[in-house]
């Protein structure tokens, strides 16, 4: 069996079920640095069961669509945001959990600046930056004990372009 699966445009209403997307979009909540700077203010919920929040910087190799699905993964003691470096589209692939893994997967595709937060305990896929190589801001949960669990496929998935 084999699934494909079409990316669609990442909005906040389609990826409410799974997190929080980051923009800077509308009115700013108010105005900083002498008028200069629109401050967005407290656009994720960050959710760690214990230790603290950590920034790692991640650099990811392009990749291209279609591209094969095979793995996600999700962090049971906390969340993960992904705020890109730079104005480039990134694929972001997410499932619903279904008694303990994945369910249908579902892709989105950012439009420049676009960041997201998955909430704890939610599948996703792997970082995936589009057309060139991706740097992104990174933060989650640092603390003892493992917060990683992959789920492996057995059915060929494609995303396709």
């Amino acid at each position: 069996m084999s699934l494909t699966i079409a990316p669609q445009p990442l909005t906040a209403e389609a990826f409410a079920p799974f997190g929080d997307v980051l923009e800077a979009v509308g009115t700013p909540d108010k105005m900083i640095n002498q008028g200069l700077c629109g401050r967005f203010h407290d656009r994720a919920i960050l959710d760690f069961s214990d230790g603290q929040a950590g920034i790692s910087l991640f650099d990811a190799e392009a990749r291209s669509l279609p591209m094969s699905l095979d793995m996600v993964e999700r962090h049971p003691d906390g969340s993960q945001a992904f705020l890109p470096l730079s104005r480039a589209p990134f694929l972001v692939v997410v499932a619903p959990d279904d008694g303990g893994k994945p369910g249908t997967p579902v892709a989105f595709i950012t439009a420049p600046g676009q960041g997201v937060n998955y909430h704890r305990n939610v599948w996703h896929g792997v970082c995936a930056p589009l057309s060139e190589q991706g740097q992104f801001a990174v933060v989650d949960r640092i603390g003892d004990g493992p917060n990683l669990e992959e789920f492996w496929f057995k059915e060929e998935i494609t995303i396709q372009g």
